[in-house]
C-alpha cells in the first residue's frame, strides 16, 4: 500500500494578502501625521488640512502598482495640488456669510507631548513647536513647501522638485530664501 506523503494542497483557498497594498497603507500611515502638518501650515484651518491630506491618500491608492521609491514625491506633489485647489477656493469664497466664529485664522496646533518630560520640558516643547510653526505660516508658500519637503521630510532635490513642480534650481533658491527668514524671525527665541 502506497502512502502518499506530500501535502494536500486542494483545500487551501486562502491566497496572501497584495504585498502592494499593504505597503501602501504602511506609507500613508507613516506619511500622515507629517502629512497633516504640512496641509495645515498652507491652509490654516484643521478641517481643511484634514480634507486635504485624506483626498490625497485616496488618490494615492490608484498608483499602488508604482514601485515604492515613486510614492513619497508622488504624495507630496498630489497633496500640494489639493492644497493650492483649497487655497484658491478659499479666495473666491464669500467670507461675510459665514458667521464669524466658523472659521478663525489660527486654528490650534496638535501636539504629541512627550512622555517622558516633566511639565517644563512639556511646555517649553510646546512653545517651540508654536513657534516654528508661526515662523513657517509667515514664510511664501513656496519657501515653506521647499523647507518642509525638503528639511522636515528630508526628501532629496529632486524628489522635491517633482513634488514641487519646478526646476531643481527653484528648490535650492525657494530653500535658501526660506533658511534666512526662518533664522530672522527664530534668532531672539534661540
Amino acid at each position: 500500500m502506497l502512502v502518499s506523503t506530500a501535502p494536500d494542497l486542494s483545500l487551501e483557498t486562502t491566497s496572501p494578502p497584495p504585498r502592494a497594498a499593504a505597503t501602501l497603507d504602511v506609507f500613508l500611515a507613516e506619511i500622515g501625521p507629517r502629512a497633516f502638518r504640512f496641509a495645515e501650515a498652507g491652509l490654516r484651518h484643521r478641517d481643511d488640512a484634514l480634507d486635504a491630506v485624506q483626498d490625497a491618500m485616496m488618490k494615492m491608492l490608484a498608483y499602488r502598482e508604482r514601485p515604492a521609491a515613486e510614492w513619497t514625491p508622488l504624495f507630496w506633489s498630489i497633496l500640494r495640488r489639493r492644497i493650492v485647489d483649497l487655497q484658491r477656493r478659499a479666495g473666491f469664497r464669500l467670507r461675510w456669510l459665514l458667521p464669524t466664529g466658523d472659521r478663525g485664522e489660527e486654528s490650534v496646533v496638535d501636539w504629541t507631548p512627550d512622555h517622558a518630560a516633566g511639565p517644563s520640558q512639556s511646555h517649553d516643547q510646546r512653545e517651540t513647536y508654536a513657534r516654528l510653526v508661526q515662523a513657517l505660516r509667515g514664510l511664501p508658500a513656496r519657501q515653506r513647501e521647499a523647507f518642509t519637503l525638503r528639511v522636515l521630510e528630508e526628501l532629496d532635490v529632486a524628489d522635491t522638485a517633482r513634488a514641487m513642480g519646478c526646476s531643481e534650481g527653484s528648490v535650492k533658491t525657494h530653500l535658501s530664501r526660506a533658511r534666512e527668514a526662518l533664522q530672522k524671525q527664530l534668532e531672539e527665541f534661540r
